[in-house]
């Protein structure tokens, strides 16, 4: 699943979802994450600690 930050398509970073990964970027600035720091990342936004 890809989803893009803003509500135009290509001109902001994008979150794309993969079986065992995730990438967060824009063309060729992508940080790739494991799902277990995925995970973490996002109980860290959720819990405001980021």
């Amino acid at each position: 699943m890809k989803v893009y930050l803003c509500g135009e398509k290509g001109c902001c970073p994008s979150v794309n979802i993969k079986n065992d990964y995730v990438e967060i970027g824009e063309n060729d600035n992508i940080c790739k994450l494991t799902m277990q720091e995925w995970t973490d990342l996002k109980t860290k936004i959720k819990n405001n600690e980021i």
